[in-house]
Parts: C-alpha cells; sequence; structure tokens
C-alpha cells in the first residue's frame, strides 16, 4: 500500500497568498473610503462646527437662559391663576375672610399693576475698547449689583409705589444677583444697560437719589472725564410698572430670634 502525498503544506501556503491579496487590496480600499468621508465632511460644514446647538457666545446663552425662564414664568402665572379661581368657588366663611385679606395686599406687594409718572435711572459699563486697553481697576469700570441696589432703596426711601429692573417688577424678595459680566433677576440673567424705573412723586425720588451717600461715588467714577461707568436720570410722564407674577415662597427665610429668645 503506497503512501498518500500530504497536501497540507500546499494549503497552507494557498490561505497565506489569499491573506496577502486581502491585505493588498483592502488597505488602499480603506484609505480611499477614509478620503471621501473627510471630503463629505468638508463640503457639508464650509469650515465650520458641525455639532449644531453648540454655543459659541455668551449673548446666546444668556438669550436661552432668558427664553427657558420666560416659559417657567408663564407656566407659573397659569397655574396661580387656576389655583385663585378654584379658591374663589370656595364658600367657607374663613376661606372668603382670608381671600378679602389678600385682596388688600396684592396691591402693595407688587401683585397688581401700577401706573403713574416716573424717574428712570440708566446705569452702563464702561466703553469695551476702554475696559480692555486701560490699566485703571476693572472694578472701577462695570456696573455692580450694590449699585442697581442703590438705586432701588433711594426710591423705595422716597415712597415709590413700583419699582421695575429690566420691565420686570422688584418686591420685597427679589433678589438682585451678580453673575460675571450680567445681572440676574428673578432667574433671568441681563447685561446691560441697566434701567432702574421708579414709578412716584418724581421731585422726591430725585432728593433721593441725588442724598444718597452711596450713588455719591457711583457718580464721580461716572464723571471721570477720562471715561468710565455711564449714570443718567430721565423723568418720564407716565408709566405702567407690570405686576409681579413669580414665585412667592421664601424657601430659605427663617424668623430672626427676638432678645428675649437669645436669652432663653
Amino acid at each position: 500500500m503506497s503512501a498518500q502525498p500530504d497536501s497540507r503544506p500546499d494549503e497552507d501556503a494557498a490561505r497565506a497568498r489569499r491573506r496577502r491579496l486581502v491585505w493588498r487590496v483592502g488597505t488602499p480600499a480603506m484609505f480611499i473610503l477614509c478620503g471621501a468621508l473627510f471630503a463629505v465632511s468638508a463640503e457639508h460644514s464650509g469650515g465650520t462646527d458641525l455639532r449644531g446647538g453648540s454655543y459659541t457666545d455668551l449673548a446666546s446663552v444668556v438669550q436661552a437662559e432668558r427664553n427657558d425662564t420666560n416659559e417657567l414664568t408663564d407656566e407659573v402665572a397659569d397655574l396661580t391663576a387656576e389655583i385663585e379661581t378654584l379658591t374663589a368657588g370656595l364658600g367657607d366663611r374663613t376661606v372668603n375672610r382670608y381671600q378679602d385679606e389678600i385682596d388688600t395686599l396684592v396691591d402693595p406687594a407688587g401683585l397688581t399693576p401700577r401706573t403713574g409718572p416716573a424717574v428712570k435711572v440708566t446705569l452702563t459699563d464702561a466703553p469695551q475698547d476702554l475696559i480692555e486697553t486701560t490699566d485703571r481697576d476693572q472694578n472701577d469700570l462695570v456696573v455692580h449689583q450694590q449699585d442697581i441696589q442703590a438705586v432701588v432703596n433711594a426710591m423705595w426711601r422716597a415712597g415709590a409705589t413700583a419699582v421695575t429692573l429690566q420691565g420686570q417688577r422688584v418686591i420685597s424678595t427679589t433678589g438682585i444677583k451678580c453673575e460675571g459680566n450680567s445681572v440676574t433677576l428673578h432667574g433671568v440673567p441681563y447685561s446691560p444697560p441697566y434701567e432702574i424705573v421708579g414709578i412716584g412723586a418724581q421731585e422726591d425720588i430725585l432728593a433721593s437719589l441725588e442724598d444718597d451717600r452711596y450713588l455719591d461715588v457711583y457718580r464721580e467714577y461716572a464723571a471721570d472725564p477720562t471715561g468710565g461707568v455711564g449714570y443718567d436720570v430721565v423723568t418720564l410722564p407716565r408709566v405702567t410698572a407690570p405686576a409681579y407674577e413669580g414665585l412667592l415662597d421664601l424657601t430659605w427665610a427663617t424668623p430672626m430670634a427676638t432678645p428675649s429668645q437669645d436669652n432663653s
């Protein structure tokens, strides 16, 4: 019986040749495919970022946050109106008594519109080119939340019946917060110029602004002949301040302890 020749070496050689053929053909094909994908991307992008929806400037971020906040504010207003409608439908005497008290307080609380003569104060940052080129302290060239608060407080002291900032009603629980180069009011960020309007006796408001010591310092910076923050005051014959429509809950407020409680 004769031995059969071993065919495995021939099969192994054939497999090796096929693998080399696949690499010789596949590798150039892969490079060609990658090049085509890069070309398509470049043509459709036009040299711009293909990642849609990314914000590249502060103004876009501020506007987006403002739109979101406005939507939430509208939702709060709708829910508040629904609550008032349901409450008005109750016939309980206790509820009616509390409702009468609420009706008495909504106006001084800022929950109803107010119309009358007014004084408008406009605060602005120094020109951007001055901020970027000067050696002066940058804090002296921009409006801070303390500056805005000083104007609002001066108007309150003068007996203003309503105060607005950027058209938003300011009430007793309003917080004015500085975040970077913008100011946040009721959760909405605003950039300068900042317009504060006080409705009331114009002469009293003007006198209160003029007598405020903090604003005296601000006005000195505004009067710097080399440039600085802006300060402008005008009287308006008739202005309507909208009602406040935001949240009224005091989430973090706690009663202050009286002296007798401290000693106990």
